[in-house]
């Protein structure tokens, strides 16, 4: 199996069973744990779960009551939301020795502005810090069909042997050593992603959306840019490529929260009761934004519908109605 023998993956929700169901197609031995006791039975019971249906997880993965059994994995996948990270970090660092902690949650935290690897060093020290993104859905990773991801490490030699590790018959993971350009990439598309929900769900059609797809990378790039990201970085899969994903399909959470904020409804019917990763994420982008004067109009308005600040149509008027200039201006 090579040196990453036994996978961690902490967090049993549909993309944590889909990974763990990838990790043990790729020839690892996956040992799973999630907080929600009754839910962690019923998956030990049924090996199946309804946060992912019609998928029975794979022989090789073992289900833990315990989190301590995380202690026997080589690496451990974080499969937790966003505001989640700080405090299943610090757990994991409570119970066992230092090992790689790749983190797959796609966000900023709120509060502190730390990016997913910030806050694990911060939480966990001395773990070394990966982070898992790009254009993917848990049902299409589950379901076997091909998918590519990019893992990210300050260190290279770990990111290619974790991305070597991970890689099965359908996942496969390209490695990098620029885990903010992959971060910022996979927490940004979120909030840019309700903004093009917004413009479906006023029926504006495939022109607006394809538009605004197009001005918040260019959003993205100018982000990145001021925290020291790679254009390279952008322009592949945890940047373009997941951007173009989550804002052209109601299969995208934040999307459809989006759509539905077009068509009306409020910011908690449209959420109705689902993790919107970028619906948390938006304030705390436009405030980093804006300490580093850096013009984000797209991500500005969905922060402003989400506060309620402003309605749908005037959101995306507003955008509509901005001064002309040239593209290669921003």
């Amino acid at each position: 199996m090579g040196k990453f023998a036994t996978i961690g993956v902490a967090g049993a929700g549909a993309w944590g069973l889909a990974l763990a169901n990838a990790a043990a197609a790729a020839g690892r031995a996956v040992v799973a744990w999630d907080h929600d006791a009754d839910a962690l039975a019923e998956l030990a019971r049924s090996r199946t779960s309804p946060r992912l249906p019609g998928v029975a997880l794979a022989p090789a993965v073992s289900v833990a009551a315990d989190a301590g059994a995380l202690a026997a994995a080589d690496a451990v996948l974080l499969v937790v939301p966003a505001q989640a990270t700080r405090a299943a970090a610090k757990r994991l660092a409570e119970l066992s020795s230092p090992r790689p902690l790749i983190v797959c949650a796609k966000g900023i935290e709120r509060g502190s502005h730390r990016f997913m690897t910030e806050v694990v060093a911060e939480a966990a020290p001395g773990w070394p810090a990966a982070v898992l993104s790009g254009p993917s859905f848990a049902a299409d990773v589950a379901a076997g069909l091909p998918t590519a991801v990019t893992l990210a490490s300050v260190d290279g030699t770990l990111a290619r042997a974790l991305a070597a590790a991970l890689s099965g018959p359908n996942l496969r993971l390209y490695h990098s050593t620029d885990p903010r350009g992959v971060e910022i990439g996979g927490a940004a598309k979120n909030v840019l992603a309700i903004g093009c929900g917004v413009a479906a769900g006023l029926g504006l059609g495939a022109s607006a959306v394809a538009a605004l797809i197009a001005r918040g990378f260019a959003e993205l790039g100018r982000f990145a840019a001021a925290f020291g990201a790679r254009q390279t970085t952008l322009m592949g899969l945890s940047g373009l490529g997941d951007l173009v994903l989550t804002c052209s399909t109601a299969q995208s959470r934040n999307f459809s929260f989006g759509q539905a904020l077009g068509r009306g409804a409020s910011v908690a019917e449209a959420g109705a009761g689902k993790l919107v990763e970028g619906a948390l994420t938006a304030a705390a982008l436009m405030q980093m934004a804006r300490e580093r004067a850096i013009e984000m109009p797209i991500s500005a308005a969905v922060e402003a519908l989400i506060e309620g600040r402003i309605g749908a149509a005037d959101a995306v008027g507003a955008l509509l109605a901005r001064p002309l200039k040239g593209e290669e201006e921003g």
